[in-house]
């Protein structure tokens, strides 16, 4: 039976923006594209304001700029989650820079929360993964530039799975009745990992029928899984109290598993190795475009990217790896990234919403 382990966030995340945004009355940005300077070695002044997660403007990220601008003035303000942000950018928040994730950006879009990028003003747009993800282009534009980035995969006890597992299917192996567990904060892990595991090929695109066959996979299998797992923490500790044995879940949580004394693996997926990715867009009612091309580009960076790496993250510049910390590569899973499965929004999302309410209430 599907139980959770912390409250859950609001899965209908997508809904609720779209409701967000068709109740506020922002003014009207431009939806054209964000030119980029003429000369991106120029320096930048005045007043950037950026909007985007905490660790997105730390100081170590944010110095840089406005060292090598010193007439740049860098206003920050940070959001836990893109539901917030959506709904204050809808409401008329002001800012150049906004930080979104590829799950969450068509609705933006549609409401012209956004604006295209030139990707010429983008120094390192060529080194970066992602860069060709549905999310990062629409419609054939460029909308974000993509900074950071987290596998999800397969993540084991060694001792109890010495084996190992490298199939999504093997979540729903008979053996594991019980002892296994896969994200249930929102609809979208689980729905797509279920449409992969029974030989889905696009699980951001499905059919009604195709959603349909990946919610039955859950609900006929609702015994296997222990709980729905939500925070990290709460996996860590499924894991460190023996509860569960196998899950879906990213490299990192393997590390946290390891530093608290688990013998975790993790190994990516064959049918197909989801990842979230995240990065930089330009709002359409932005005011400083040079200066937000600074930021980004900045950002972007072999040396940025190695403090994301040094965080945890997946980075997106894989010029980044040369600077990373020791034994990054192998830890993170970074060269899955170029064939991993970008979590974007499916178009018939409030379905998924929908049909994902009905597995958890089995």
């Amino acid at each position: 039976m599907f139980g959770t382990t912390a409250r859950i966030a609001p899965v209908a995340l997508a809904a609720t923006l779209l409701l967000a945004l068709a109740g506020c009355g922002a003014d009207e940005g431009t939806d054209e594209i964000a030119a980029a300077p003429k000369d991106g070695d120029a320096p930048v002044s005045g007043t950037l304001r950026v909007f985007a997660y905490e660790d997105s403007v730390v100081p170590e990220l944010i110095d840089p700029v406005t060292e090598a601008n010193p007439d740049l003035e860098i206003k920050t303000a940070t959001f836990d989650s893109n539901e917030e942000a959506a709904a204050k950018l809808a409401g008329g928040f002001e800012a150049d820079v906004v930080e979104i994730c590829l799950d969450e950006m068509q609705p933006l879009i549609d409401q012209q929360l956004l604006r295209p990028l030139d990707v010429a003003g983008v120094e390192h747009w060529d080194d970066l993964n992602f860069t060709d993800a549905e999310g990062i282009v629409l419609d054939g534009q460029e909308y974000a530039v993509p900074l950071s980035a987290g596998l999800e995969g397969l993540v084991y006890n060694s001792d109890e799975v010495p084996e190992g597992i490298d199939q999504i299917a093997d979540l729903f192996d008979p053996q594991f009745e019980g002892r296994a567990t896969i994200h249930g904060s929102y609809a979208l892990p689980a729905i797509a990992q279920s449409a992969l595991a029974i030989g889905i090929e696009d699980p951001m695109n499905l059919s009604a029928d195709e959603l349909e066959r990946a919610k039955q996979h859950l609900i006929d299998h609702s015994e296997q899984f222990r709980t729905l797992w939500g925070s990290d923490s709460d996996l860590v500790n499924l894991f460190k109290s023996g509860e569960v044995v196998v899950a879906a879940a990213g490299p990192q949580l393997a590390q946290r598993m390891l530093n608290s004394g688990v013998p975790a693996k993790w190994s990516p997926a064959e049918e197909g190795t989801l990842s979230w990715v995240c990065g930089f867009a330009i709002t359409s009612q932005a005011e400083n475009i040079p200066a937000a091309y600074a930021l980004i580009n900045s950002q972007a960076s072999p040396e940025a990217q190695a403090i994301r790496a040094r965080d945890g993250y997946l980075v997106t510049n894989r010029k980044a790896l040369e600077l990373a910390p020791p034994g990054y590569r192998e830890r993170s899973g970074v060269d899955t990234a170029a064939v991993a499965v970008p979590e974007t929004y499916p178009p018939n999302y409030p379905d998924w919403v929908r049909a994902f309410q009905d597995v958890k209430s089995q």
